[in-house]
């Protein structure tokens, strides 16, 4: 089984990532990019071969989900900052979106050919911001256009159902129209992530009961971290 716990290790820590850059961004206005941009790329990745390749692939997953991975440790090791706290609260929240999503197909439709037109959208916005010269760059899916396009997404579908997720901060943040459209695009990335786990045999119930068994994920997958 224990394949199985790594791909739910690895799942968890992606909502765990991004649910780490919502109350970042919430409470200071600014995130790692690298953590950032690994969490909305996932949200592009829609035919993996591997779980590892929704988060740039086997080897980039250590350095890639290390925020997530880290504040997945701090739960299963039981620190009760207040800072995880809320993380936590804004994992179940996400778990109860996708729960949601998957009740109602249309929607879950409307979402999927939402990020495909995004994708598009955004191979254009690097094409046009590429010096025709340069040689090809991965696509910049935190392009501020690609981002605002995430959020109207959000608003336009996941907005909708009666349960919602409360982001606590300073309202100097919060308030920041950037900043609120990057904590949507984050929610879905979080959203995509409860997906992933839910594929790969996550229950909401495992984590409160089935702590321990994540421990040797964590540690297989953070140690090929430093072991590199």
């Amino acid at each position: 089984m224990s394949r199985q716990h790594d791909e739910q290790t690895i799942a968890l820590a992606g909502m765990f990532q991004a649910a780490s850059l919502v109350d970042q961004i919430a409470n200071r206005g600014m995130v790692p990019q690298n953590s950032y941009e690994t969490s909305i790329s996932s949200l592009f990745v829609t035919d993996p071969k591997l779980t590892e390749d929704v988060y740039g692939g086997v080897q980039e997953v250590p350095y890639g989900l290390s925020l997530g991975l880290r504040h997945l440790q701090d739960m299963v090791e039981k620190n009760e900052s207040a800072q995880n706290k809320r993380i936590v609260q804004y994992v179940l929240g996400m778990i109860m979106l996708e729960r949601q999503l998957d009740k109602h197909p249309d929607v879950m439709a409307q979402v999927g050919e939402g990020i495909d037109n995004i994708a598009s959208k955004a191979r254009y916005f690097n094409d046009q911001e590429r010096d025709s010269e340069a040689p090809l760059e991965p696509v910049a899916y935190t392009h501020r256009n690609v981002i605002a396009a995430l959020d109207n997404l959000y608003q336009e579908t996941i907005s909708h159902f009666s349960f919602r997720i409360q982001v606590g901060g300073d309202p100097r943040h919060l308030q920041n129209t950037e900043n609120a459209g990057r904590i949507r695009a984050l929610l879905l990335a979080g959203i995509r992530a409860a997906l992933l786990w839910r594929q790969v045999g996550g229950k909401r119930w495992h984590m409160l009961f089935f702590r321990s068994r994540l421990k040797p994920s964590l540690r297989r997958i953070m140690g090929s971290q430093s072991s590199t």
